[in-house]
């Protein structure tokens, strides 16, 4: 694609063309653009991650959980949701470890996937071992632990973000809160909202909300910017893991 403009061809050209760059190709009429519209040729390119599902405005919301840095997420909200990342993580390339104490929970993704061999393992918690983690290979860790999730012997670092679900407010979720660079609420009581609208400095539209989201639908709160996100399961996700559910 050129750019029309009203220079003067520069001398010679045909000349050098037909002596310094081989053979002349076949003449199609060429494709221009007039120079006022060049500002139009832009492109909506997005975050690389995992798609969350979709926003206000109908559109992917991403999560780029595979970083050259280390990345923590909490997610207070429930089971169905952090299985539906953890699959989508997977399709993107990462390997998924899911550290847990309800392995009964997770074995049928397991069996979905091949059996451990195309990206998704479980462990008991506490037996996590080291993922070697790198660019080619990036690790997502689900801490799947409960309310009260031990330290982990594998932590977050680069090419490995850690995911805590945490199925309500417990008293280790402040602490985990404010670790976190990405912190996902799902509803959650009117005591529990006003306590993370206090830990993380949520506005008071946004915790006077919490108690009345929907199933499937998710809080995500950095630092500088906060998003609700609707997860739509796909007919093969649904098939797996059922319908959206905030309780298991």
């Amino acid at each position: 694609m050129s750019v029309t403009s009203t220079s003067p061809a520069a001398p010679g050209f045909g000349e050098r063309l037909r002596t310094g760059f081989g053979l002349m190709g076949p003449r199609h009429q060429r494709h221009t653009l007039p120079v006022e519209q060049v500002g139009a040729l832009t492109l909506p390119i997005g975050d690389d991650g995992v798609v969350a599902g979709v926003n206000t405005e109908g559109q992917p919301a991403v999560l780029g959980v595979n970083r050259p840095t280390p990345y923590d997420m909490v997610l207070i909200g429930g089971l169905w949701t952090a299985q539906v990342l953890a699959l989508r993580a997977a399709a993107t390339g990462a390997r998924v470890a899911v550290e847990t104490g309800r392995a009964q929970a997770w074995m049928p993704m397991v069996h979905a996937m091949g059996g451990g061999q195309n990206g998704l393992a479980v462990y008991d918690v506490g037996r996590v071992p080291p993922q070697g983690a790198s660019a080619g290979t990036p690790v997502l860790v689900v801490r799947d632990c409960g309310m009260r999730p031990p330290r982990g012997r594998v932590v977050s670092a680069p090419w490995q973000s850690v995911l805590t679900l945490l199925p309500y407010l417990s008293p280790v979720a402040p602490r985990l809160m404010r670790q976190a660079r990405l912190v996902g609420i799902q509803r959650v009581s009117p005591d529990e909202a006003t306590e993370i609208a206090r830990v993380i400095g949520l506005p008071r539209p946004e915790m006077q909300s919490l108690p009345g989201l929907q199933d499937g639908v998710t809080l995500w709160c950095t630092d500088r910017d906060r998003q609700y996100v609707m997860t739509q399961a796909t007919d093969s996700e649904t098939g797996l893991l059922g319908v959206a559910r905030r309780m298991d």
